[in-house]
């Protein structure tokens, strides 16, 4: 009987070649994207079906549902340890941060399939991973709509940007407050890709291209991997897309009223994709396909684009590998570091755009002129391209930080970001450099979930501190040194700092009342002469200082022994390393 069983299942299984293996995309009307559940059944189709294709959940997401990842590998190695002993390249592509941009998640489904299905392009997999993950914003997917991208072309219905808690997946990259950012942080520093794609769709002004991209800014890459991108990589994949009839253009941010005043290189901190990215010596690229063309081919532009990103790691894979390894080998002697960057406008390159003419008609809402493209008057002309960036503040990287186990979030994302930390095993004093926040400028309005600090002034002192058992010290002679510079230098731009995960310092715990300090200061004036001084200095600089009794008694409590030692003291510590610290592994 059993013998039967297995007899007629194998006569009425369909091969999977025979299968219709057509995406909810291709057997729509070119309008429809796929749903989230139709999705991930079709990975799941074609895990079944497949010894290549590993799908598995990598963590939650906000919305309670697991975020997956597809692993193509054409011996079926899944495992990123085993991958990398093996000398391949590892390309993650990731769809869906914003789901009412969906061509990524269609044009994925079709290119994992073709790469199984088609033996030219499985050559191509030869030295190679592809990891996919096939939704990452699943929260915002399953919120599905037609109406919240008013300035899009389809399709029939979408996702929503934000996320379950609506926050927008691409400014939580380093500060990782939802699940989402947990769980890729840790998929990607298992994968540590060589190329990072995030697909989008665009916004703002009308023009010939159907695909745009964002690649990561040249200068903040590391200059090893910055000169492979522009010598290499970028040239390759945009005579690629020309040869198959899909120009493309750096993305259209530009510097005025219409593309025609100059384009702008796009600054990715790292709060978003490519910008998280280059902290760890990862070309990223963002495809942003424009908003007002046709569904069908947003979606076979991404496709095309995904195609040769593959194409080129495959065919280059070895020139690769030795520019991520010499960047990441000159990353452990490097000793400054930039924390901010400027625009260059004296860096300026010419291209040839593909646009439409901007005119002018009365508005029907308020009878006042608006603007408008003419679709009907297209036009290839030169337009100036801004896309060097060069350093504003700079760092120099210490030994190690001390990060006090006090700051659980932070040892957190040091750990989920692959920061190798050792923990003090007793008590001890040492001189460290400590540094207290002088002034800042804060937002006037929240920005995702915070009041962003910029503009960090400090004043760094060289003081005695009691180092307790159980504290973490950081090493920057180690591959994430670059991610610590920029999280724990309070002056970089997506610092933890200045994302106001330490604001608990910038407020006094305790104080003073005037009419009991006021003789206190004056026997503090009494006994430090100096101290008497720099205020009756301070008073004829200012007068309006000189005016403000209690603007003078706060002046001497901050610099009197009275004043809380805490108080606006960024906790995390540097040291020079020649500090006797008994420490252990974590």
């Amino acid at each position: 009987m059993l013998l039967t069983l297995m007899l007629t299942a194998a006569l009425t299984s369909t091969p999977p070649d025979q299968a219709d293996w057509r995406t909810p995309f291709e057997r729509g009307n070119g309008n429809t994207t796929a749903t989230y559940a139709e999705c991930i059944a079709y990975y799941k189709k074609l895990d079944a079906a497949y010894s290549e294709v590993t799908l598995r959940e990598v963590g939650p997401t906000d919305s309670g549902e697991p975020l997956h990842e597809v692993v193509v590998s054409l011996d079926g190695d899944a495992d990123p340890s085993s991958v990398r002993r093996k000398n391949r390249r590892v390309v993650l592509i990731q769809n869906g941060i914003h789901p009412g941009e969906p061509e990524g998640i269609d044009a994925s489904m079709m290119l994992v399939r073709d790469y199984l299905q088609q033996k030219k392009l499985r050559a191509q997999l030869e030295n190679l991973t592809l990891v996919v993950v096939p939704v990452y914003n699943v929260d915002g997917m399953l919120n599905r709509n037609a109406t919240t991208r008013a300035n899009q072309n389809g399709p029939e219905q979408y996702g929503f940007r934000g996320n379950g808690r609506h926050y927008d997946l691409n400014r939580d990259y380093i500060k990782q407050e939802t699940r989402n950012a947990r769980s890729f942080a840790k998929l990607f520093q298992q994968w540590r890709p060589e190329v990072f794609v995030e697909t989008h769709t665009s916004n703002g002004a009308d023009y010939q291209y159907t695909m745009t991209l964002i690649a990561s800014q040249k200068d903040k890459l590391h200059p090893v991997l910055g000169q492979y991108l522009q010598q290499r990589l970028l040239p390759a994949l945009y005579q690629g897309m020309e040869k198959r009839k899909w120009p493309m253009t750096p993305y259209v941010d530009f510097d005025g009223p219409t593309p025609e005043s100059g384009l702008i290189g796009f600054s990715d901190s790292p709060r978003y994709s490519t910008g998280y990215a280059a902290l760890f010596n990862c070309i990223g690229f963002m495809p942003e396909t424009h908003m007002l063309k046709a569904f069908r081919p947003r979606v076979e532009s991404t496709y095309a684009l995904l195609d040769e990103v593959i194409r080129f790691v495959h065919r280059d894979a070895e020139a690769l590998g030795a520019a991520r390894a010499e960047a990441d080998r000159q990353l452990l002697a490097q000793t400054l570091f930039p924390l901010t960057w400027q625009l260059d406008k004296q860096q300026v390159e010419t291209l040839q755009f593909r646009g439409y003419e901007s005119r002018s008609k009365p508005s029907e809402v308020s009878g006042l002129p608006r603007q408008y493209y003419d679709r009907a008057a297209p036009y290839t002309r030169p337009v100036k391209y801004y896309n060097g960036y060069r350093p504003g503040v700079t760092a120099e990287k210490p030994a190690a930080y001390l990060i006090p186990q006090a700051w659980e979030t932070i040892i957190e994302r040091l750990q989920r970001n692959g920061v190798q930390l050792r923990r003090l095993t007793q008590d001890a004093t040492v001189e460290v450099e400590a540094r207290y926040i002088e002034d800042f400028q804060t937002t006037p309005r929240p920005f995702e979930g915070h009041y962003v600090h910029s503009q960090v002034q400090l004043r760094a002192v060289r003081q005695p501190q009691l180092l307790r058992r159980g504290d973490y010290v950081a090493r920057l002679d180690q591959p994430a040194a670059r991610y610590l510079m920029e999280t724990l230098e309070p002056q970089a731009v997506d610092s933890f700092f200045a994302w106001g995960f330490f604001d608990s310092v910038l407020q006094s715990k305790e104080h003073f009342s005037p009419y009991v300090f006021e003789d206190l200061a004056a026997e503090v004036l009494r006994r430090q002469p100096e101290l008497r001084r720099q205020l009756e200095e301070k008073k004829q600089a200012d007068p309006k200082f000189a005016q403000d009794a209690q603007a003078q008694l706060e002046w001497v409590y901050r610099r009197s022994e009275y004043s809380e030692p805490g108080y606006r003291r960024y906790p995390v510590l540097r040291l020079t390393g020649n500090e006797q610290l008994v420490m252990r592994n974590e």
